[in-house]
């Protein structure tokens, strides 16, 4: 499977943004996950492809919306009311085969290549 992001930039905060990864085949689960600089890199969002289930952290829930089209293998995340502190890089990440566990990076084996998100204050 190869990963494909899109859809980072430079937003003030109280905006928006809206990612996007394109698999080019499918997958049990695809996931967002993000690193800001001299951190750890922390679970965002998952859907797992077959039911459309999704998944958040606490940090996100209530701001971020993740979908998916399911024609185009493609996962979206919806970020709205943007803070300084969702500055990070961004990384769409797969489970081939769902593990059991959504929220721990270890258990995804793809990984695309990033997109920076940067909130200024």
């Amino acid at each position: 499977v190869h990963l494909a992001e899109s859809g980072g930039g430079l937003v003030q905060a109280g905006g928006s943004l809206r990612l996007s990864c394109a698999a080019s085949s499918s997958m049990s689960v695809i996931g967002w996950f993000r690193q800001a600089p001299g951190k750890e890199r922390e679970f965002v969002s998952a859907i797992t492809w077959n039911s459309g289930a999704t998944y958040y952290s606490d940090s996100v829930k209530g701001r971020f919306t993740a979908s998916r089209d399911s024609a185009e293998n493609t996962l979206y995340l919806q970020m709205n009311s943007l803070k300084p502190e969702d500055t990070a890089r961004y990384f769409c990440a797969v489970q081939l085969t769902y593990s059991g566990r959504i929220r721990y990076a270890p258990d995804y084996s793809v990984w695309g290549q990033g997109t920076q998100v940067t909130v200024s204050s």
